[in-house]
């Protein structure tokens, strides 16, 4: 019985947490469709976004810990450099980054139905499988950075099928065009946000859980050159990996009315090459 209401429960709360995801971009649907194909439009667009994922987040009810190792405001712009565990990592940024921020996303988001050409004319795109792809990706983030807008960027190329135990290796871009605009990096970890929404292929899986966004100390780029991408890699993973959590290192199991005991869990694919 107990294993049955803690079933109901998850399929219940699940059910909540989707209504409001889902209920603010039906609201707001029509403003985002008609402000993307505006000049100037991406900030408005990007406003309903934020506001999108605070009423989100704020509904599913769950704590959310802040931790900002310093007061000072980061520098504008910047490149943010986050480790990928949840599709829910890019709201968490969204709620609490201020300000326009440029998101660089894989180029299957923009393919997404209905919100995906929304995201695709707002942010940028790239398909890291395509050198053409990756070239305009880059040639588009320096510009954003020009003009003074922070780009965020999952320098693991894709959620981690291990997040919360271990980090992909980070590949090469952010840190690029960090170095040559000359703009600092934010490191930005998530340790938990697969723990309420882990990715799972063929099933949306939620969970009530806490959530925890770390906010390092900015790393000036000032002077280094692209022989010293790896080290600065090496920093950033450093720090990323150092946020995870004993609590997030096992992803959340299927809902089930049975002994969870008693159910196996899918295994966690190979990562790809970088």
């Amino acid at each position: 019985m107990r294993h049955l209401l803690r079933y109901l429960g998850q399929r219940l709360y699940t059910t909540w947490a989707t209504f409001w995801f889902v209920l603010p971009f039906v609201l707001t649907f029509p403003l985002q469709w008609f402000y993307s194909r505006r000049p100037g439009g991406e900030y408005v667009v990007h406003a309903i976004n934020r506001w999108w994922s605070w009423l989100s987040i704020t509904m599913w009810g769950v704590p959310v810990e802040v931790v900002r190792e310093t007061r000072e405001p980061a520098p504008q712009p910047c490149v943010y450099v986050s480790n990928h565990g949840s599709y829910i990592d890019i709201m968490m940024m969204f709620k609490y980054i201020p300000g326009f921020l440029n998101m660089m996303g894989k180029a299957s988001l923009a393919k997404t139905p209905v919100w995906g050409p929304i995201f695709g004319r707002v942010y940028i795109t790239v398909d890291r499988a395509s050198a053409v792809s990756r070239g305009k990706a880059m040639v588009m983030a320096k510009r954003s950075l020009a003009a003074g807008k922070s780009i965020a960027i999952f320098a693991e190329g894709r959620i981690s099928p291990t997040p919360g135990k271990e980090l992909l290796p980070l590949h090469d871009g952010a840190f690029q065009m960090a170095i040559e605009a000359g703009v600092p990096i934010v490191p930005v970890g998530q340790p938990l946000n697969h723990m309420f929404m882990p990715d799972v292929k063929g099933s949306l899986r939620v969970r009530y859980h806490r959530l925890k966004i770390v906010f390092h100390k900015p790393i000036p780029t000032t002077g280094l050159t692209l022989a010293d991408i790896p080290a600065l890699k090496a920093r950033v993973a450093a720090l990323l990996t150092g946020d995870f959590l004993p609590e997030g290192a096992v992803k959340p199991g299927p809902s089930t009315w049975r002994d969870p005991a008693t159910v196996v869990e899918e295994p966690a694919p190979e990562p790809a090459n970088s």
